[in-house]
């Protein structure tokens, strides 16, 4: 696919999808969102990328930005249409192979196979906010602005930002946010625990690098894999029992594979596993 919203790139075993409109502070368009998911199906797809790293280009303004959220320009068009426009047309966008019951924006991330990790080097609203949210692992600029958007635009919450938020950070926090639209910190979201770590800007680069390189090349695939299935889908079950069961049917089918076998022998030698 040729790629004029987002950038794609794979470096050892990290894909980064970058989202490059930087002359709109990338602001999330219907081109947009078809390289999205076109890219996030590329890389659950490649056995090669062990993790898949989302933030945002440089605004060409200086100011930094994730995703301010939809273009300005699209939100026009709805209002003169007097319709909701995703802006796709008739094109179904590629999707990984996910359950059915992440199959759908943006909670198909969820499902995937692969962790992914949001790089929020600057403001996030709207739909940008809703990137983040379904990312499984997030980390921010410290002072980053962030918002709902959709209750001063006269929208609903979107793209199951209701439904994923208060799993986050509680149902107080989500309410607040969801409810009254106004712009918070990622120092506040931090707090609450939207994130992993807020960092200063000059060192935000190298932190996640750290985290993330870390992941891709000292621990299992295998586990990870196996690890965000169970994590998101018994989140929907709701059953300890259950997931007590299915942990020890899953640990005596991966105590004879490869990586456990790399990583025990790692453990007692005391050297950081290859996987």
């Amino acid at each position: 696919m040729e790629l004029k919203a987002t950038r794609y790139e794979v470096d050892g075993h990290v894909a980064t999808l970058t989202l490059h409109r930087p002359q709109r502070r990338n602001a999330w368009t219907g081109r947009m969102h078809h390289e999205y998911r076109w890219a996030m199906t590329e890389a659950d797809g490649n056995p090669d990328v062990r993790v898949i790293v989302v933030t945002g280009a440089p605004s060409d303004d200086g100011r930094t930005a994730f995703c301010v959220g939809a273009d300005t320009r699209a939100l026009d068009g709805h209002r003169e249409a007097g319709a909701y426009d995703n802006g796709l047309g008739d094109v179904d966008p590629p999707m990984p192979p996910v359950d059915d019951v992440f199959a759908a924006d943006f909670a198909f991330q969820l499902g995937m196979s692969t962790p992914i990790v949001a790089a929020v080097n600057g403001a996030a609203a709207g739909v940008g906010l809703a990137v983040v949210c379904f990312a499984d692992i997030r980390f921010a600029v410290r002072g980053t602005k962030l918002t709902t958007a959709a209750p001063k635009l006269g929208f609903p919450a979107e793209y199951g930002l209701s439904w994923i938020l208060p799993r986050l950070v509680g149902a107080g926090p989500a309410a607040d946010w969801l409810i009254s639209g106004r712009a918070f910190t990622s120092d506040e979201a931090g707090a609450a625990g939207l994130f992993s770590s807020v960092v200063d800007a000059d060192r935000f680069g190298d932190h996640v690098g750290r985290y993330v390189r870390d992941l891709a090349n000292h621990v299992s695939p295998a586990s990870t894999a196996v690890t965000k299935g169970q994590l998101w889908t018994e989140l929907l079950h709701g059953d300890p029992a259950r997931s007590v069961r299915e942990s020890i049917e899953l640990m005596e089918t991966m105590a004879t594979g490869h990586d456990f076998a790399e990583g025990s022998r790692a453990l007692a030698e005391r050297r950081p596993p290859e996987f």
